[in-house]
């Protein structure tokens, strides 16, 4: 199975000419119309010119629709390969019952339709119920998106961690200056941090639900919900999803803590020509999300961390998001990332990598240690970063992930 043409937006044109030449020479890919790559049309012209399709493509349910691929947060993008009726299942599960959508929603996401949770949140879920859904070519900067939530006043907005937290950094946002329609928010890509939901709410009035998704399930399966909000924790299982906390040995464990396994009606059928990475994230009808779980008494779930992200320090596991978590809360932080460093006796220690709210911040020697402590008292003591370097942003794929392997790598910078 091999691509056999090429549309492409204009803006990308130029930097798909060596890809799309390769395709051709491997597996004879043609541009639409059969054209040389840099002639091709503007998919608009593509369009006007198309002429209609005699009659639907006989597909089933069980017919492989589109490949979607991974953000690459932990390395190399893989094509995960979804079915026809997938899509109808994000949108019955969770943007029905969840969100509770309806024809007069008008549903803005700042992710992009090529991230699974852009894809529900602005093409699925909209056109599942006649609702409408404000797209935007533009990065999503604070100014962006608090212009495009004025201009058309979405009561539903699609964000992830990160700007949710750049957006309360900017003075001027409240309901007047986005959006005062705005009745709920959706957080995914990575978990949300409790001071950045209880802060949002009280600027804004109105809740973010927070929920874990991923490229191989299509959309979110543990979500917070209106009138269940537990900010810090990822709230309870979507209805139609089962989950599992399972040990090193991939077996379930009795115990409130492990690695997070999910079975549900949007799971991806395999990787596309990735066999390996196949057999190693789906079992059967369980999908391995890579993610570490507690499961608190109440029934709800908390993010522990990426399974390959999580530290041990001193003979204890340490997740790398809760210290992230807690040096976030400090007033002159605006993004934290963790991983782990060796100390002079070859010790895994925790390293923080630190934007600033002010570039300009002042001594910095004396805010390193000022951050130490703010954490020691926050947590476990053995938990504080040892190191801490200032950065002016921190690498993240297109859809907003921080990429933590490349701030491990030695060569960094």
């Amino acid at each position: 199975m091999r691509a056999a043409a090429l549309i492409a937006s204009d803006a990308l044109l130029p930097r798909l000419g060596p890809a799309a030449a390769a395709a051709r020479a491997v597996a004879g890919c043609q541009t639409a119309l059969g054209g040389d790559l840099g002639t091709l049309p503007s998919w608009r012209r593509l369009i006007e010119q198309a002429a209609p399709l005699p009659a639907f493509a006989a597909t089933t349910p069980d017919d492989v629709a589109f490949w979607l691929y991974s953000s690459g947060s932990t390395g190399r993008s893989k094509g995960a390969m979804h079915l026809h009726g997938s899509l109808v299942w994000t949108a019955a599960l969770y943007a029905q019952p969840i969100l509770g959508i309806t024809a007069d929603d008008v549903v803005y996401s700042a992710a992009k339709l090529f991230f699974a949770y852009g894809l529900g949140n602005a093409l699925t879920f909209p056109f599942s119920v006649g609702a409408a859904a404000v797209l935007s070519a533009e990065r999503p900067t604070p100014a962006t998106v608090m212009r495009v939530m004025r201009d058309h006043q979405p009561t539903i907005f699609g964000g992830v961690p990160t700007l949710f937290a750049a957006l309360l950094a900017d003075p001027q946002l409240s309901p007047g200056a986005t959006s005062r329609r705005l009745r709920i928010s959706t957080s995914a890509g990575e978990a949300l941090p409790r001071h950045i939901g209880e802060r949002w709410r009280e600027r804004m009035a109105s809740d973010i639900l927070d929920g874990i998704g991923s490229t191989e399930m299509l959309h979110i399966f543990l979500s917070n919900r209106p009138g269940d909000i537990h900010y810090g924790t990822t709230g309870r299982p979507v209805p139609g999803y089962d989950l599992e906390l399972r040990g090193d040995d991939d077996r379930p464990t009795d115990a409130d803590e492990g690695a997070l396994w999910v079975r549900g009606p949007t799971s991806c059928i395999a990787y596309w020509n990735d066999r390996a990475r196949s057999l190693a994230a789906f079992h059967g009808p369980w999908t391995r999300t890579g993610d570490r779980y507690s499961r608190g008494a109440d029934g709800t779930w908390t993010y522990s961390g990426r399974a390959d992200d999580m530290l041990k320090v001193g003979g204890i596991w340490v997740s790398p998001f809760e210290v992230e978590s807690a040096l976030a809360a400090h007033p002159a932080v605006l993004e934290a990332a963790v991983v782990g460093a060796e100390d002079a006796d070859g010790l895994t220690k925790p390293k923080a990598f630190i934007v600033l709210r002010d570039a300009g911040a002042g001594d910095r020697d004396a805010l390193t240690g000022e951050l130490k402590t703010f954490v020691k008292t926050s947590l476990a003591p053995f938990k504080y970063p040892r190191w801490i370097e200032f950065v002016g942003e921190l690498p993240k794929t297109a859809t907003g992930k921080i990429q933590r392997f490349k701030l491990r790598a030695p060569d960094r910078g």
